[in-house]
């Protein structure tokens, strides 16, 4: 993983902290909405400007509330990314002016051992040129004047973070995505208030998400660096994504909460492991079984987790209940993981992990062509295909043109007539006898060209 220097961006309520941030990273990985307050947790990407490469920090905006409610939490999380970061941006809104808030932010970053940069952001053209003036007040230094919006004053950003970044990089470690040893990538997703966030802070041992009683708190999909000591001995280095709940699609109907479920089905892209997690105390829903479905069709590894078992009742008919269910609707891929977590106890999670990993493994396996086809040739020994109108269709070999997820190409002709359930019938042998577990499996059926064709 990358060890490079750390930049927060902070300030109140839509001064353009989240622009900046999709500036600097080059994609837009955070949520930007003119409705104040998109963001909630603090977002990290690896950013580089002008050949100064860092790690980035977008928070959420400042706002003074009781820490009890939900803006007071939020503070929290931006208070702790000042202290961690090696510098922080200071935004303000050069159109708007100064307000009260930007005076008050001011008077606490001047008491903090970070070094701050003060930004007037949005100062293009001369709507800003008063609110530039004004900044100069709150005894942080000239601002930097830019557009984050329009890509206009990074030389001079870059010029002011240089002497605060200079020389703390650290280079980063080149790692093969497909090595056992490579960082796992693991997203967790499931309905909203299924305790995601909780279920991150007990893995990282802090509060570093978020969490409530309110539904919906996470909008942003937010990854996070971890490393999990193994109890057998090892440390293993993990990427953990947590997403925003995912809802029936005819209950999504705010601006902000459809942008925060196309978030997290890009979160799923990304990830290797995909765990689901289930509210023990309200069962499995047709949601579930849907959010499952597409973690499947999009070819991730799939991994399912009980949450809140410390509570959960009737724990031996619920689980049994579960696991039908899930052979019943999920009859594509048997025999997917289900696992009991508490993410209020932290039970659960070690196992957890290890069979994430182990999923990893199944999901990336490859299989020699010489073992294959000696596993093919016993599979349509013991079950030839059908003859469709008496008409024999001949399997001739199987390869496996992929990893991640597997995927083979099966020859033969006439296997456009092949059934559907002669090619489950192979999909699962493989999963069964050769290693592949329930990750999911693609299979592509090839005929060989006729010479005489045409």
């Amino acid at each position: 993983m990358s060890r490079l220097p750390t930049v927060a961006i902070i300030g109140r309520p839509n001064v353009g902290k989240s622009t900046l941030f999709n500036r600097l990273v080059g994609k837009k990985l955070a949520l930007v909405d003119d409705q104040p307050g998109v963001t909630r947790d603090r977002r990290e990407g690896d950013a580089s400007l002008i050949g100064l490469d860092f790690r980035v920090i977008d928070t959420a905006g400042y706002e003074d509330e009781d820490a009890a409610t939900l803006p007071g939490r939020m503070r929290v999380q931006t208070e702790a990314a000042v202290r961690q970061a090696d510098v922080a941006l200071f935004l303000i809104d050069a159109r708007a002016g100064l307000v009260p808030l930007d005076e008050e932010i001011a008077r606490w970053l001047r008491g903090s051992t970070t070094p701050i940069v003060l930004v007037a952001n949005k100062a293009e053209g001369r709507a800003g040129e008063a609110g530039v003036y004004e900044a100069m007040a709150l005894g942080l230094g000239d601002p930097v004047q830019l557009s984050a919006e329009h890509g206009e004053g990074m030389g001079d950003l870059f010029e002011a973070l240089l002497p605060h970044l200079d020389g703390k990089a650290i280079e980063a470690e080149d790692d093969d995505p497909e090595s056992p040893d490579a960082p796992l990538k693991l997203a967790i997703v499931g309905r909203p208030n299924a305790g995601k966030s909780t279920l991150i802070n007990r893995m990282l041992g802090e509060d570093r998400l978020i969490t409530g009683p309110e539904a919906g708190i996470t909008r942003d999909s937010i990854a996070i660096d971890w490393q999990w000591h193994d109890p057998e001995g090892g440390v293993r280095e993990v990427r953990l994504i947590d997403t925003a709940g995912m809802r029936k699609r005819a209950r999504v109907q705010d601006k902000l909460e459809k942008l925060s479920v196309s978030d997290a089905l890009r979160a799923v892209d990304f990830a290797e492991v995909v765990v689901l997690l289930l509210d023990a105390t309200r069962g499995l829903e047709v949601q579930d079984l849907k959010i499952a479905a597409n973690v499947l069709e999009e070819g991730r590894a799939l991994v399912i987790a009980l949450n809140k078992w410390d509570v959960a009742e009737n724990a031996s008919s619920l689980f049994n209940g579960v696991r039908g269910a899930l052979e019943d609707g999920l009859s594509q891929a048997k025999g997917i993981p289900l696992l009991t977590v508490s993410a209020a106890t932290g039970k659960g999670i070690d196992t957890l992990i290890k069979v994430a990993f182990e999923t990893r493994e199944a999901w990336s396996r490859r299989v020699g062509t010489g073992e294959l086809n000696r596993w093919f040739e016993r599979a349509v020994d013991a079950n030839p295909p059908p003859a469709p109108g008496g008409k024999r269709i001949k399997l001739r070999y199987l390869t496996q043109a992929k990893t991640r997820p597997p995927g083979f190409v099966l020859f033969g002709t006439r296997v456009d007539q092949l059934p559907d359930s002669y090619q489950r019938y192979l999909i699962n042998g493989i999963r069964r006898d050769l290693g592949f577990g329930a990750v999911p499996i693609r299979l592509t059926l090839r005929a060989p060209k006729n010479p005489f064709g045409g």
